[in-house]
């Protein structure tokens, strides 16, 4: 009895002993992986923090510094300017055809840039007009134009100014950036010689700013406003020539220097001909009293010394 008792009191104990080993493995794996958990959120927090506040400031980066985003490249984003030129013979008058298309300009909302009108012999009249329309009317424009007479030539060129556009106004802000720079430190500016240094320094840069938004405005007037040039033929007036094209290379290049030659040789005649009837004024009436004095001068004969007596013979 004693022995079974023994051995009754050893598996009780042997028990407590077991649970609480089992209880406190229990808790400190919970700790570990509570604590484990929590080291992982404390990191995790700042990467989310900061990866919000990147998201937030990623809008406020964009609005800051425009320049240095990508230009859009969709179509109607873009910045082109549109040029072309049409060749109409009109039926009766050409003035009558140049003033409908002044008509067609206002009221695309454009205006004429030049006009030039030619009355020919026998009718041959021509009229070369320069219309400035905006760039959505361009196509409408110049279809009008055709219908005004019978289509003979049509030519349409564009220019894609998208990257100068972008970097013009990149330019301009950082420029301007300078500008109010140097506008700072001479306001502080505290001898006469920092003064007069920073003046000019102020000046050159507002000079470099102004010359970049002269560019600017330029390129937004182009493509804002399309350039037409439209010529207008009477029945019996001979159509323009086309402009002959330089084919490159040795041909060329012989081409091009007999064209310059010929061009010299046009200035020298020119040149010639200009001093001909001066030469002939001038020149031969001085030709003309050289040559009298020539023929006519008095011819002066020298005067011989006397001889002098010759001594005899004994004497020397």
């Amino acid at each position: 009895m004693r022995i079974n008792h023994r051995r009754t009191t050893y598996i009780f104990a042997a028990a407590l002993v077991a649970g609480a080993l089992l209880t406190g493995c229990s808790s400190g794996s919970n700790s570990a992986s509570t604590s484990s958990g929590m080291s992982a959120d404390k990191a995790n927090a700042p990467q989310r923090a900061e990866g919000g506040a990147a998201v937030d400031q990623q809008p406020a980066t964009g609005k800051d510094q425009p320049a240095q985003q990508s230009p859009d490249l969709a179509v109607d984003q873009r910045s082109i300017i549109y040029r072309g030129g049409i060749t109409v013979r009109v039926k009766d008058s050409v003035n009558a055809a140049a003033d409908q298309a002044t008509g067609i300009a206002a009221t695309a909302g454009g205006f004429i840039g030049a006009d030039n009108r030619t009355t020919g012999e026998g009718g041959a009249d021509t009229a070369t007009m320069t219309l400035r329309i905006p760039a959505d009317k361009f196509t409408t424009v110049v279809n009008q134009l055709s219908r005004l007479g019978t289509e003979e030539h049509r030519e349409i060129n564009t220019e894609d100014v998208t990257e100068q556009t972008v970097d013009l106004d990149a330019r301009i802000q950082v420029q301007q950036a300078r500008v109010d720079s140097g506008r700072r430190l001479l306001a502080q500016a505290k001898t006469l010689n920092d003064l007069v240094m920073l003046e000019k320094e102020v000046a050159t840069r507002e000079s470099d700013l102004a010359s970049l938004q002269a560019k600017k405005r330029n390129l937004a007037d182009l493509t804002a406003l399309s350039t037409i040039t439209a010529t207008f033929l009477a029945p019996t007036a001979p159509a323009p020539k086309p402009k002959e094209e330089n084919p490159g290379g040795f041909l060329g290049g012989l081409t091009a220097g007999w064209h310059a030659l010929l061009a010299s040789l046009k200035v020298v005649l020119t040149v010639v001909g200009a001093l001909l009837p001066w030469a002939v004024v001038i020149g031969l009436p001085l030709w003309l009293a050289f040559y009298l004095y020539r023929r006519y001068k008095p011819r002066i004969t020298p005067k011989l010394a006397p001889a002098l007596p010759e001594k005899p013979a004994d004497e020397i």
